[in-house]
């Protein structure tokens, strides 16, 4: 399988109305690995994973693959914090994306049924999406994405909302996920789980990188005082 990573932002820019919103960002994703996008509210995070993706063009400089972008849709995905449940059951939510992609219909039941399972939402599987719990949607959403096994995931903050036991599911599949060798790009106010899940930390602040290498030597060694005052909880502006 073609790797359609590295991924590279080079003077990457995303504005509206004229506003600068991130950028400009000079990044490189390599193939493998957790990247946590750290950062106070404002400070583009959002922005960031949109336009790395692809949801949002750069309004200046570019974000490359390694192939090119029409290449790259159907081997990446993207998790929102709040995300949207289609009007179906469980079962056929998961096996959405796979039919759309020309799996057979007895075949994309059947992953359907075995991710249900991996997440935690065997006994749902026939319930409609819009009355799950806030934790199971988060859930179901990210079973979702990786049904179709991307190359690389994007998430934004998807536990922002969800309690210990919740939080504690989603890490665990991100963890599987990770080890089976998709790469995960995710933003999170969580400190705690920045330090269990991130190989490497981009810190933001106003828009621009302020940070961006491994996760150890960021949380040992802050390499600036609004990076040490953001790890501590500080207000940062």
């Amino acid at each position: 399988m073609t790797s359609i990573l590295p991924l590279r932002a080079e003077g990457a820019e995303l504005r509206f109305r004229g506003k600068l919103l991130v950028g400009p960002v000079d990044v490189s994703l390599g193939a493998k690995g957790v990247t946590i996008v750290l950062g106070p509210n404002g400070s583009g995070k959002t922005s960031l994973l949109r336009m790395l993706h692809g949801l949002e063009c750069p309004s200046a400089g570019q974000v490359r693959w390694a192939v090119p972008m029409h290449e790259t849709f159907e081997k990446q995905a993207f998790v929102f914090q709040s995300p949207i449940m289609m009007r179906r059951t469980v079962r056929d939510n998961l096996a959405y994306p796979l039919r759309l992609s020309g799996v057979a219909r007895a075949e994309a039941r059947d992953r359907a049924d075995h991710w249900a399972a991996r997440v935690g939402l065997q006994d749902a599987l026939d319930r409609q999406a819009t009355v799950l719990s806030g934790g199971e949607q988060q859930k179901l959403a990210l079973a979702r994405a990786l049904i179709r096994d991307p190359q690389v995931l994007f998430l934004d903050e998807p536990c922002a909302s969800l309690d210990g036991r919740a939080t504690r599911e989603i890490e665990e599949t991100l963890v599987a996920a990770a080890a089976a060798g998709t790469r995960l790009v995710m933003s999170t106010h969580d400190m705690g789980q920045a330090r269990r899940l991130a190989d490497e930390v981009l810190f933001l602040l106003h828009g621009k990188v302020q940070a961006f290498g491994p996760a150890r030597a960021f949380f040992d060694h802050p390499p600036s005082a609004q990076a040490r005052a953001f790890i501590k909880g500080d207000i940062v502006e």
